[in-house]
Protein backbone atom coordinates (compact mmCIF):
# COMPACT_ATOMS: atom_id res chain seq x y z
CA UNK A 1 0.00 0.00 0.00
CA UNK A 2 1.19 3.51 -0.82
CA UNK A 3 0.56 6.04 1.95
CA UNK A 4 -0.27 9.69 1.28
CA UNK A 5 2.17 11.81 3.28
CA UNK A 6 1.00 15.27 2.22
CA UNK A 7 -1.99 16.89 0.53
CA UNK A 8 -2.38 20.43 -0.73
CA UNK A 9 -5.34 22.08 -2.46
CA UNK A 10 -3.89 24.24 -5.26
CA UNK A 11 -7.21 25.64 -6.51
CA UNK A 12 -10.88 24.59 -6.30
CA UNK A 13 -10.41 21.75 -8.81
CA UNK A 14 -6.69 20.89 -8.60
CA UNK A 15 -4.97 18.98 -5.80
CA UNK A 16 -1.39 17.93 -5.10
CA UNK A 17 -0.67 14.78 -3.12
CA UNK A 18 2.64 13.26 -2.07
CA UNK A 19 2.94 9.50 -1.80
CA UNK A 20 5.47 7.31 -0.06
CA UNK A 21 6.88 5.30 -2.99
CA UNK A 22 10.65 4.82 -2.57
CA UNK A 23 11.10 2.42 -5.49
CA UNK A 24 9.38 4.88 -7.85
CA UNK A 25 11.23 7.96 -6.58
CA UNK A 26 14.58 6.18 -6.93
CA UNK A 27 14.17 6.03 -10.72
CA UNK A 28 11.83 8.95 -11.47
CA UNK A 29 12.78 11.68 -13.95
CA UNK A 30 11.03 14.78 -15.29
CA UNK A 31 8.50 13.94 -17.98
CA UNK A 32 7.65 10.45 -16.76
CA UNK A 33 4.34 9.30 -15.30
CA UNK A 34 2.81 6.77 -12.93
CA UNK A 35 -0.40 4.75 -13.06
CA UNK A 36 -2.44 4.43 -9.89
CA UNK A 37 -5.58 2.84 -8.54
CA UNK A 38 -7.42 4.39 -5.62
CA UNK A 39 -8.69 1.00 -4.42
CA UNK A 40 -8.73 -2.62 -5.53
CA UNK A 41 -11.91 -2.12 -7.54
CA UNK A 42 -10.81 1.14 -9.13
CA UNK A 43 -9.75 1.99 -12.68
CA UNK A 44 -6.15 2.66 -13.63
CA UNK A 45 -5.36 6.30 -14.35
CA UNK A 46 -2.07 7.88 -15.48
CA UNK A 47 -0.70 10.98 -13.74
CA UNK A 48 2.53 12.73 -14.61
CA UNK A 49 5.17 12.94 -11.89
CA UNK A 50 5.13 16.52 -10.63
CA UNK A 51 8.02 16.13 -8.19
CA UNK A 52 10.04 13.52 -6.36
CA UNK A 53 12.40 13.31 -3.39
CA UNK A 54 14.85 10.44 -3.55
CA UNK A 55 16.02 10.92 0.04
CA UNK A 56 12.52 10.87 1.50
CA UNK A 57 11.34 8.25 -0.96
CA UNK A 58 8.32 10.27 -2.04
CA UNK A 59 6.63 11.15 -5.32
CA UNK A 60 4.16 14.01 -5.86
CA UNK A 61 1.38 14.09 -8.42
CA UNK A 62 -1.04 16.87 -9.28
CA UNK A 63 -4.50 16.10 -10.61
CA UNK A 64 -7.66 17.90 -11.68
CA UNK A 65 -11.00 16.64 -10.44
CA UNK A 66 -12.71 15.85 -13.73
CA UNK A 67 -14.02 12.31 -13.39
CA UNK A 68 -15.08 9.60 -10.97
CA UNK A 69 -11.58 8.39 -10.12
CA UNK A 70 -10.09 11.82 -9.50
CA UNK A 71 -13.15 12.61 -7.36
CA UNK A 72 -12.45 9.52 -5.25
CA UNK A 73 -8.75 10.31 -5.15
CA UNK A 74 -9.46 13.78 -3.84
CA UNK A 75 -11.50 12.31 -0.97
CA UNK A 76 -8.37 10.66 0.42
CA UNK A 77 -6.33 12.45 3.05
CA UNK A 78 -2.90 12.23 4.67
CA UNK A 79 -2.47 8.77 6.15
CA UNK A 80 -4.76 7.07 3.63
CA UNK A 81 -3.27 4.60 1.16
CA UNK A 82 -3.57 3.92 -2.56
CA UNK A 83 -4.00 0.35 -3.79
CA UNK A 84 -1.47 0.72 -6.64
CA UNK A 85 1.17 3.26 -7.61
CA UNK A 86 3.20 1.95 -10.55
CA UNK A 87 6.12 3.64 -12.27
CA UNK A 88 8.04 5.47 -13.40
CA UNK A 89 6.65 4.89 -16.88
CA UNK A 90 7.36 6.57 -20.21
CA UNK A 91 10.54 8.25 -21.36
CA UNK A 92 12.10 11.19 -19.49
CA UNK A 93 12.09 14.57 -21.22
CA UNK A 94 15.34 15.02 -23.14
CA UNK A 95 17.13 18.13 -21.91
CA UNK A 96 20.82 17.45 -22.45
CA UNK A 97 22.61 20.09 -24.51
CA UNK A 98 19.80 22.65 -24.34
CA UNK A 99 21.05 26.12 -23.45
CA UNK A 100 17.92 28.23 -23.81
CA UNK A 101 14.38 26.93 -23.68
CA UNK A 102 10.87 28.35 -23.56
CA UNK A 103 8.63 26.16 -21.40
CA UNK A 104 4.94 26.71 -22.11
CA UNK A 105 2.33 25.47 -19.65
CA UNK A 106 -1.43 25.65 -19.86
CA UNK A 107 -3.80 25.04 -16.95
CA UNK A 108 -3.13 21.86 -15.02
CA UNK A 109 -0.48 21.07 -17.66
CA UNK A 110 1.74 23.40 -15.64
CA UNK A 111 2.11 20.51 -13.19
CA UNK A 112 3.94 18.63 -15.94
CA UNK A 113 5.85 21.66 -17.22
CA UNK A 114 7.28 22.58 -13.80
CA UNK A 115 9.55 19.54 -13.30
CA UNK A 116 10.87 20.03 -16.84
CA UNK A 117 11.66 23.70 -16.13
CA UNK A 118 13.24 22.67 -12.83
CA UNK A 119 15.46 20.09 -14.52
CA UNK A 120 16.58 22.56 -17.20
CA UNK A 121 17.32 25.18 -14.56
CA UNK A 122 19.38 22.67 -12.59
CA UNK A 123 21.44 21.94 -15.69
CA UNK A 124 22.26 25.63 -16.12
CA UNK A 125 19.97 26.35 -19.05
CA UNK A 126 18.20 29.69 -19.49
CA UNK A 127 14.52 29.04 -18.88
CA UNK A 128 11.68 31.29 -19.99
CA UNK A 129 8.39 30.02 -18.59
CA UNK A 130 5.09 31.12 -20.10
CA UNK A 131 2.00 29.84 -18.31
CA UNK A 132 -1.67 30.45 -18.99
CA UNK A 133 -4.94 30.05 -17.10
CA UNK A 134 -8.54 31.08 -17.64
CA UNK A 135 -8.54 33.37 -14.57
CA UNK A 136 -6.70 34.20 -11.33
CA UNK A 137 -8.61 31.61 -9.30
CA UNK A 138 -7.10 28.80 -11.34
CA UNK A 139 -3.44 29.87 -11.13
CA UNK A 140 -1.15 27.21 -9.65
CA UNK A 141 2.58 26.84 -8.90
CA UNK A 142 3.42 30.51 -9.49
CA UNK A 143 6.16 30.72 -6.83
CA UNK A 144 7.62 27.37 -7.88
CA UNK A 145 7.94 28.49 -11.51
CA UNK A 146 9.55 31.78 -10.54
CA UNK A 147 12.29 29.94 -8.63
CA UNK A 148 13.41 28.00 -11.71
CA UNK A 149 12.78 30.59 -14.44
CA UNK A 150 14.95 33.41 -15.77
CA UNK A 151 11.72 34.90 -17.13
CA UNK A 152 8.23 34.09 -15.93
CA UNK A 153 5.21 35.30 -17.89
CA UNK A 154 1.71 34.73 -16.54
CA UNK A 155 -1.22 34.99 -18.93
CA UNK A 156 -4.95 34.78 -18.29
CA UNK A 157 -7.92 34.75 -20.62
CA UNK A 158 -9.72 37.53 -18.74
CA UNK A 159 -6.71 39.55 -17.59
CA UNK A 160 -7.39 38.89 -13.89
CA UNK A 161 -3.89 37.44 -13.44
CA UNK A 162 -0.72 38.58 -15.16
CA UNK A 163 -1.32 39.84 -18.69
CA UNK A 164 -4.52 39.34 -20.65
CA UNK A 165 -4.10 37.01 -23.58
CA UNK A 166 -2.95 33.56 -24.63
CA UNK A 167 0.40 31.86 -24.11
CA UNK A 168 0.94 32.11 -27.87
CA UNK A 169 0.66 35.89 -27.63
CA UNK A 170 3.44 36.01 -25.06
CA UNK A 171 5.62 33.50 -26.91
CA UNK A 172 5.29 35.44 -30.16
CA UNK A 173 6.36 38.65 -28.41
CA UNK A 174 9.42 36.92 -26.98
CA UNK A 175 10.44 35.51 -30.34
CA UNK A 176 9.87 38.78 -32.19
CA UNK A 177 11.81 40.69 -29.54
CA UNK A 178 14.89 38.70 -30.52
CA UNK A 179 14.84 35.76 -28.10
CA UNK A 180 16.34 32.69 -29.75
CA UNK A 181 15.45 29.30 -28.31
CA UNK A 182 17.08 25.94 -28.84
CA UNK A 183 13.70 24.42 -28.20
CA UNK A 184 10.17 25.15 -27.07
CA UNK A 185 8.50 22.64 -24.75
CA UNK A 186 4.71 22.93 -24.61
CA UNK A 187 2.48 21.07 -22.15
CA UNK A 188 -1.22 21.66 -21.68
CA UNK A 189 -4.57 21.32 -23.45
CA UNK A 190 -4.36 19.83 -26.95
CA UNK A 191 -5.72 23.00 -28.54
CA UNK A 192 -3.08 25.09 -26.81
CA UNK A 193 -0.25 22.80 -27.89
CA UNK A 194 -1.59 22.74 -31.44
CA UNK A 195 -1.42 26.52 -31.76
CA UNK A 196 1.96 26.78 -30.02
CA UNK A 197 3.30 24.34 -32.63
CA UNK A 198 1.66 26.27 -35.45
CA UNK A 199 3.41 29.42 -34.23
CA UNK A 200 6.85 27.89 -33.72
CA UNK A 201 6.72 26.17 -37.10
CA UNK A 202 6.55 29.61 -38.71
CA UNK A 203 9.86 30.48 -37.02
CA UNK A 204 11.51 27.10 -37.49
CA UNK A 205 11.87 26.41 -33.75
CA UNK A 206 11.94 22.78 -32.65
CA UNK A 207 8.96 22.11 -30.40
CA UNK A 208 8.31 19.17 -28.09
CA UNK A 209 4.86 18.41 -26.69
CA UNK A 210 3.76 16.03 -23.95
CA UNK A 211 0.85 13.85 -25.04
CA UNK A 212 -1.38 12.33 -22.40
CA UNK A 213 -4.31 10.57 -24.08
CA UNK A 214 -6.31 7.73 -22.54
CA UNK A 215 -3.99 5.09 -21.07
CA UNK A 216 -4.85 1.81 -19.38
CA UNK A 217 -1.89 -0.50 -18.97
CA UNK A 218 0.98 1.93 -19.65
CA UNK A 219 3.05 -0.71 -21.46
CA UNK A 220 1.85 -0.37 -25.06
CA UNK A 221 -0.37 -3.46 -24.95
CA UNK A 222 -3.88 -1.92 -24.89
CA UNK A 223 -3.42 0.65 -27.66
CA UNK A 224 -5.61 3.18 -25.85
CA UNK A 225 -2.99 5.92 -26.07
CA UNK A 226 -2.29 5.61 -29.79
CA UNK A 227 -1.42 8.77 -31.69
CA UNK A 228 -0.66 9.75 -35.25
CA UNK A 229 2.85 11.23 -35.38
CA UNK A 230 4.45 11.94 -38.74
CA UNK A 231 1.81 9.75 -40.37
CA UNK A 232 2.75 6.76 -38.20
CA UNK A 233 0.97 5.23 -35.24
CA UNK A 234 2.76 5.81 -31.94
CA UNK A 235 1.88 4.94 -28.37
CA UNK A 236 2.25 7.72 -25.82
CA UNK A 237 3.03 5.35 -22.94
CA UNK A 238 6.10 3.69 -24.49
CA UNK A 239 7.11 5.93 -27.42
CA UNK A 240 6.47 9.14 -25.45
CA UNK A 241 4.92 10.91 -23.77
CA UNK A 242 7.10 13.55 -25.51
CA UNK A 243 6.89 13.95 -29.29
CA UNK A 244 7.91 16.38 -32.01
CA UNK A 245 4.97 18.76 -31.93
CA UNK A 246 5.27 19.60 -35.61
CA UNK A 247 4.53 15.96 -36.49
CA UNK A 248 1.62 15.28 -34.11
CA UNK A 249 -1.86 15.15 -35.66
CA UNK A 250 -3.68 17.11 -32.96
CA UNK A 251 -7.05 16.92 -34.72
CA UNK A 252 -7.04 13.12 -34.53
CA UNK A 253 -6.01 13.27 -30.87
CA UNK A 254 -8.78 15.74 -30.02
CA UNK A 255 -11.43 13.70 -31.82
CA UNK A 256 -10.45 10.56 -29.91
CA UNK A 257 -10.53 12.43 -26.61
CA UNK A 258 -14.09 13.59 -27.20
CA UNK A 259 -15.30 10.00 -27.47
CA UNK A 260 -15.08 9.52 -23.71
CA UNK A 261 -16.54 12.79 -22.44
CA UNK A 262 -20.14 11.64 -21.99
CA UNK A 263 -19.09 8.42 -20.28
CA UNK A 264 -16.73 10.29 -17.94
CA UNK A 265 -19.46 12.81 -17.11
CA UNK A 266 -21.91 10.00 -16.33
CA UNK A 267 -19.46 8.16 -14.05
CA UNK A 268 -18.54 11.38 -12.25
CA UNK A 269 -22.17 12.27 -11.56
CA UNK A 270 -22.94 8.70 -10.53
CA UNK A 271 -20.05 8.65 -8.06
CA UNK A 272 -20.91 12.07 -6.60
CA UNK A 273 -24.55 11.08 -6.11
CA UNK A 274 -23.49 7.86 -4.39
CA UNK A 275 -21.55 9.76 -1.75
CA UNK A 276 -24.30 12.34 -1.33
CA UNK A 277 -26.70 9.51 -0.45
CA UNK A 278 -24.20 8.11 2.08
CA UNK A 279 -23.90 11.51 3.77
CA UNK A 280 -27.70 11.78 4.08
Amino acid sequence: MFKITDKKILNPTVTKITINAPYVSAKAEAGQFIILRVDNDGERIPLTIADFDREKGTVSVIFQIVGATTYLLNRLNVGDCLADFVGPLGNPTETEGLKKVAVIGGGVGCAIALPVAKKLHGQGATVHSVVGFRNKDLVILEDEFKKVSDKYLLMSDDGSAGEKGLVTDALKKLIESGEKYDEVIAIGPLMMMKFVCKLTKEYGIKTVVSMNPVMIDGTGMCGGCRLSVGGKTKFACVDGPDFDGHEVDFDVAMNRGRNYREWEKHKYEETCNLFKKEIK
